[in-house]
């Protein structure tokens, strides 16, 4: 029998986030190992932040929201709070409810600056590589190249053909590289 097409689904939902990440997906591991190290970092967040004023965006989610970006090849902070608008992985892994409002690309920007500028970043990376855990998810035996992104970085113009000088190639190289 044919299921009735429903163009939407109901006004509210309750959704488990927890419930509904996989078991085995690979950003649960991380996920936790991320956790501990943020807890050894809560003093170097007291020190960034005043005790007055508007709250910010908490420095855990925004360090988490961040490693998201790298760990995926996300190209901007405009396109990662997109990704964490409607992507329920990437919240859960942020620690963002599915109700939570994303916030602005542009505050997002000025507080990763404050990050930056107090070494946090650098702190975090630093304690969670140095963790024995993370050692099996590296690995230095391959590694992918978005081919979009070299085009974007190297324009058009920068490319000859390598057989073009002295038939020494017969690929494309950039000029002033033989290879």
């Amino acid at each position: 029998m044919r299921g009735e097409f429903q163009d939407q689904g109901g006004l509210f939902s309750y959704i488990d986030p927890e419930k509904r990440i996989p078991e085995g997906h690979p950003l649960r591991q991380v996920r936790a190992l991320v956790r501990e190290v943020l807890k050894d970092l809560s003093r170097s967040f007291g020190r960034l932040y005043s005790h007055e004023g508007r709250p910010s965006i908490p420095p855990e989610q925004l360090l988490s929201a961040l490693l998201l970006q790298v760990l995926y090849g996300i190209r901007s902070e405009r396109q990662l709070m997109e990704q964490l608008d409607y992507n329920l992985l990437f919240r859960w892994f942020v620690g963002l409810s599915p109700d939570d409002r994303v916030w602005d690309a542009t505050s997002f920007t000025k507080n990763r600056e404050r990050l930056q500028q107090g070494d946090v970043f650098d702190k975090f990376m630093a304690k969670l590589l140095e963790r024995p855990e993370v050692e099996p998810l590296l690995s230095d035996e391959h590694f992918s190249v978005d081919g979009t992104l070299i085009e974007a970085w190297a324009s058009h113009k920068s490319f000859k053909p390598k057989d073009a000088d002295k038939g020494e190639c017969q690929e494309y190289c950039v000029r002033g590289n033989r290879g």
